[in-house]
């Protein structure tokens, strides 16, 4: 996906909107090629981030002894877990993120998607899953705001239901709504692959018919399956397009960002 020229001298509110959602098992990982890349799309892009935390999070339940349990790739969360999920997401994760772009000279804000009902969920299934949400509305205008002033919000997927209970949100899922709630150009799911693999190959783009069809193959297997549903969840008429990079390199090579891109349609549909 090329990085159009236009970009370049544009003015604050003027710049489109790209959210970068960084995986758990990828926040220690990210190279220094990778945050060099992101100050340089935050130069042509709002860039807005949200992150997981899962790998954290177990190692300090495990420290705890607290038993962690898994139902549909989602983690059970007791009030117990929450307290964690809180701690290890909106304080160690987020100062861990937001410490990097300090150190590459972006000014960036910690947020929890909890706070000031920025994101707002309903329980999935209490029963079985505890204090899990699925977003129902995400608050752009504070987000808008941090962006105007050149900030980078750095958001941990917590939320809140209408009646204020605190719930830990899908990371994956809360990116595609912040997404389409800003009205982003782009949005980014950083993993430690370099894209969409088939039979060894780098897939350069794909639509979600093909996707489809590469799960039912085996393609596409374990946890990559639920990133590339997310992925084509978040595509809507004003989010055309959604990446799968890596964040062990760079994200940019010349003008283009690395990694699969999935279209709403093909590419050649799309520029028609």
């Amino acid at each position: 996906m090329t990085i159009s020229k236009s970009m370049q001298a544009t003015e604050p509110r003027e710049k489109p909107v790209i959210v970068v959602k960084l995986g758990g098992s990828m926040i220690d990982q990210l190279s220094e090629s990778f945050y060099e890349s992101f100050i340089q799309l935050s130069e042509h892009y709002h860039c807005v981030i949200v992150h997981g935390g899962g790998p954290a999070i177990t190692s300090l339940l495990n420290d705890l002894g607290i038993k962690g349990e898994f139902y549909d790739g989602l983690r059970k969360t007791t009030a117990e877990t929450l307290d964690v999920v809180m701690m290890t997401l909106g304080g160690k994760v987020s100062n861990q993120v937001t410490s990097s772009l300090a150190r590459h000279g972006r000014h960036s804000i910690g947020l929890k998607g909890s706070d000031g009902g920025l994101i707002q969920a309903s329980l999935i299934d209490e029963e079985k899953l505890g204090f899990v949400g699925q977003v129902e509305q995400v608050k752009g205008n504070l987000i808008k705001q941090l962006l105007d002033h050149e900030y980078i919000p750095v958001i941990a997927p917590l939320a809140r239901t209408s009646e204020g209970q605190l719930v830990n949100v899908n990371a994956d899922a809360g990116a595609a709504a912040v997404a389409n709630a800003l009205n982003a150009e782009k949005l980014l799911f950083v993993t430690d692959v370099a894209g969409i693999i088939k039979q060894g190959k780098i897939i350069d783009r794909t639509t979600p018919e093909e996707i489809q069809k590469m799960i039912e193959d085996g393609d596409i297997y374990g946890g990559m399956i639920p990133k590339v549903t997310a992925a084509i969840s978040a595509l809507s008429d004003d989010l055309q397009e959604v990446l799968v990079v890596s964040g062990e390199r760079s994200l940019i090579e010349g003008e283009t960002i690395k990694g699969t891109t999935i279209y709403q349609q093909r590419k050649e549909e799309v520029t028609k």
